[in-house]
């Protein structure tokens, strides 16, 4: 079994297409559809909007980040000698501790089994390729915000802009879930029903925004 530090998954561009795009386009589509019901100026919708869209870009670059950098707390899966002192000042009994060790034991051999089965790299961290994927990642995260904000951005008229960003918003869904049928493998149907279903979430939770507002 492999034991080297700060072992992750090594992922690549389609990883972070999975993660950062519906995150940005979830995000935006929640803040147009709900704060576009509220009196405010053009410019005020915009400032706000557009500081979201990229403080939102780079918290998930930063969480892009320390996922590949992994935790060093964690590196080992097994019971540590430290973690082992620690419970018997619970006074917890030793053949207590001796079943946890001997399940994390079982469940560090069945994660490995899984990984060699779904053929999953491991790899120790490297800083240049954690900072391609916050990258990428980031990158993704303004592409899918782009579809909820960037009617508007071209279009004063938000009831006109809303209809096209539900538009693209729908449209860039049904796009993202077969692509994420086809990388992980899945029946593209209920993919585009799970994020279609989200999609509608957004739009009831706005709608439920505005009348208790």
């Amino acid at each position: 079994m492999t034991t080297s530090p700060k072992a992750i998954r090594s992922s690549g561009w389609n990883t972070d297409f999975l993660i950062g795009f519906p995150d940005g386009l979830f995000l935006l589509f929640f803040a147009t559809q709900v704060m576009q019901g509220f009196p405010m100026e053009v410019q005020t919708f915009y400032t706000i909007h557009l500081c979201v869209w990229l403080i939102g870009g780079l918290l998930v670059m930063y969480s892009a980040y320390q996922a590949n950098k992994g935790d060093t707390q964690h590196d080992s899966p097994l019971l540590s000698e430290e973690e082992r002192l620690k419970l018997q000042k619970l006074d917890i009994n030793d053949n207590t501790i001796a079943h946890i060790a001997d399940e994390m034991q079982k469940d560090a051999v069945l994660w490995e089994n899984t990984l060699q089965q779904e053929q999953v790299e491991e790899t120790t961290f490297n800083r240049s390729r954690a900072i391609r994927s916050a990258a990428f990642t980031g990158f993704f995260f303004l592409l899918g915000g782009s579809l909820s904000i960037g009617p508007y951005l071209s279009n004063e008229n938000f009831p006109a802009a809303s209809q096209t960003s539900m538009m693209l918003v729908f449209l860039g869904l049904t796009v993202f879930s077969f692509i994420k049928a086809r990388v992980t493998r899945q029946r593209p149907l209920p993919v585009l029903l799970r994020y279609w279903l989200m999609g509608l979430g957004v739009l009831a939770g706005a709608w439920i925004l505005h009348k208790i507002w």
